[in-house]
């Protein structure tokens, strides 16, 4: 069965660079490109995992993770925090609010997939 991933990214060219990494690798992608709309968005698609920029207008990412972990629908899918922020504190801040795993942009290929794999096809 095919795996299902919510990408949550404002960037269009990160957006379509991880979709296009996601489908290459069998995975069936919903891109959200507006963070006010990935709640709604994940209910409707059900995810296998949540790929979440940190650093989206309108609403926080953090804040956006921390609302899918207090659903009883969602806090079972794993989130993958993407993001350009690698300060000191930051990936335990994301980790705090709930991601599962955190990779900095600008990504390796390599390790984004298998971070994906190993969230999404747990074995």
């Amino acid at each position: 069965m095919t795996k299902r991933v919510l990408v949550v990214e404002d960037n269009e060219l990160n957006l379509k660079l991880f979709c296009d990494l996601l489908r290459a690798h069998g995975y069936e992608t919903e891109p959200v490109r507006d963070g006010r709309e990935a709640f709604d968005r994940a209910r409707a698609f059900n995810p296998d995992l949540v790929v979440m920029d940190i650093s989206l207008p309108h609403v926080s990412g953090l804040d956006l993770i921390r609302t899918f972990k207090a659903d009883a629908e969602l806090k079972a899918v794993p989130i993958m925090a993407v993001t350009a922020y690698a300060a000191k504190g930051d990936e335990e801040s994301i980790r705090a609010a709930g991601a599962e795993a955190y990779v900095s942009k600008p990504i390796s290929v390599a390790r984004f997939v298998s971070a994906v794999a190993a969230l999404a096809d747990p074995a």
